[in-house]
């Protein structure tokens, strides 16, 4: 913790971790330059929650492709199939392609939130530290979704498949495609990870730690390392909790956004989040304050601490840790 501990020093050396607040539902730009890349950015990030309601009412085309293929030469079945699992697709795509749109902004924001002194920044940049930790918050919880409706990757499947006998009997059917194939396989790609989002933003925050060269890295590592820190305050300490407008949804938002900066974290870092010496991490606080309130989500994130970070069972990972995550 000592770099963490140091960040979360005044000018005057003194600590000021159980003074560091962040409005996480309602700080606006401060000045010409954060507002800027908080209109990018806000852009952006304002559709997720209608991506968020789409994928968690996606039902599959599941009824279909069965009728499909328990009777393969009943063109109606296979036409009923297709025409069901065509617009599902489309909708794939659209969470496709709003990854990509998510990365073209992401380094804008790690830009205005990582050039300066992380505590300093994160303090005065408040609507961008805001945008930072509800785009977290969206990758955990696209992720849970996806993870939690196999129809996805079977109604892409069939598409996929389907494609491919329509193209061996007419090439030129992958022009009209919903998906052509060559998308297909850019998305097959995206789909086969568990946790698409997530991978999303730890390569992208990767990408971004290794090709700029005029910010240290550890503003990058200590930026995630200090927000999941101050979630866990506003967490654990009842005296934050008067402050929220809606206590159980921002308490719940706090925890979202502090396991997903520990992984993000943990893959950006070269030694990990969960390195005892060299981490400015508290995985046992994390851990402690990720079981508290009866979050509906508490299994879920604890089940991302311990499948989705790259670091947990490493050598020098403490066995209380592991122990904890079992």
């Amino acid at each position: 913790m000592g770099n963490l501990l140091h960040a979360l020093k005044d000018r005057n050396g003194k600590k000021i971790t159980h003074d560091f607040f962040i409005d996480f539902e309602s700080a606006s730009p401060n000045g010409e330059e954060e507002q800027a890349v908080y209109d990018k950015v806000n852009a952006v990030l304002s559709r997720t929650s209608t991506i968020l309601d789409e994928l968690e009412g996606y039902g599959g085309a599941g009824d279909q492709i069965r009728g499909a293929i328990s009777a393969p030469s009943d063109e109606e079945a296979q036409k009923a199939a297709w025409d069901a699992v065509c617009p599902l697709v489309s909708k794939l795509k659209s969470f496709h392609d709003y990854a990509f749109e998510m990365e073209a902004v992401l380094p804008i924001l790690l830009e205005s939130l990582t050039a300066g002194k992380p505590v300093e920044t994160l303090e005065q940049r408040q609507a961008c530290a805001k945008l930072c930790a509800e785009l977290l918050s969206f990758v955990l919880k696209f992720d849970d979704l996806k993870m939690n409706n196999p129809a996805i990757q079977n109604d892409f499947s069939y598409y996929r498949r389907t494609l491919s006998r329509m193209k061996m009997k007419d090439p030129s059917s992958d022009d009209s495609a919903v998906v052509n194939n060559e998308e297909a396989n850019r998305m097959s790609l995206f789909y086969a990870s568990p946790t698409p989002m997530l991978k999303r933003f730890s390569e992208t925050t990767t990408k971004f730690v290794s090709e700029n060269k005029t910010i240290p890295v550890e503003n990058t590592t200590d930026t995630l390392a200090i927000m999941s820190t101050v979630c866990q305050i506003m967490i654990t300490n009842s005296g934050y909790h008067d402050k929220f407008k809606d206590k159980s949804k921002t308490i719940q938002f706090c925890q979202r956004v502090m396991v997903a900066a520990v992984i993000v974290y943990d893959h950006v870092h070269v030694f990990g989040a969960f390195s005892k010496k060299n981490s400015a991490i508290d995985i046992k606080g994390t851990i402690k304050a990720t079981q508290m309130h009866d979050n509906p989500d508490q299994e879920n994130l604890l089940n991302a601490l311990r499948y989705t970070t790259k670091h947990l069972n490493d050598e020098d990972t403490p066995k209380a840790i592991k122990t904890m995550l079992a």
